[in-house]
């Protein structure tokens, strides 16, 4: 199962970087969402601030996964996603249509696929615990770990939305995964319209 963290200003301003503090607004939506929270054997999160803060105004137990760090762009960290375009046309352009481009100096597309879907197959095989497990993720690693459950090709995961504060769950074993999208976890549906497509 895994949640996507609650908005920060950074994405709220279309940044190239989840990696902030929750501001206010989203530590008071997570915990308003902590009792829609399902339970789980086994709880971790993103090695990220945005979903450490998430977690723990979730008041899950959980422990960071590295694996589950968000995506690594680079030299556009920080940077609005409407500036990069401005200033790099082609390399944005590239870095949209080719998902072995790294032209941000950092994780391809590939690489952020084989990341995380590396940690979604380790959840089942020799010497892993057949228990439920819960993670905090950013949008980026669910939308790279439904592309990897499926099957899907690398490209598709430009055409996957994830809004804050929703539960996607996959339930099976690597070749054969399940999907149920997105249910939301927020009481109000303002954010999740304002950050739908991010």
């Amino acid at each position: 199962m895994l949640i996507s963290p609650a908005l920060n200003a950074a994405l709220r301003e279309a940044r190239f970087d989840g990696d902030a503090p929750l501001d206010a607004s989203g530590g008071r939506r997570a915990r308003a969402a902590a009792a829609a929270v399902p339970a789980a054997d086994r709880r971790v999160h993103g090695s990220d601030e945005r979903c450490t803060g998430t977690a723990k105004a979730l008041g899950l137990r959980s422990e960071p996964e590295l694996a589950l760090r968000g995506w690594d762009l680079g030299r556009w960290r920080g940077q609005r996603l409407a500036q990069v375009s401005r200033d790099e046309p082609e390399a944005v352009s590239t870095w949209l249509s080719d998902p072995s481009a790294v032209p941000h100096d950092g994780e391809s597309l590939l690489d952020l696929h084989a990341r995380v879907g590396g940690w979604l197959d380790s959840l089942h095989g020799e010497g892993a615990d057949d228990g439920s497990v819960l993670a905090v993720v950013e949008p980026a690693a669910v939308r790279a770990a439904i592309v990897h459950a499926l099957g899907l090709p690398p490209q598709a995961f430009w055409r996957l939305d994830v809004a804050p504060l929703t539960l996607t769950e996959l339930s099976g074993r690597p070749g054969r995964w399940n999907l149920r999208c997105g249910r939301s976890l927020s009481i109000g549906t303002d954010e999740t319209t304002a950050a739908h497509g991010r």
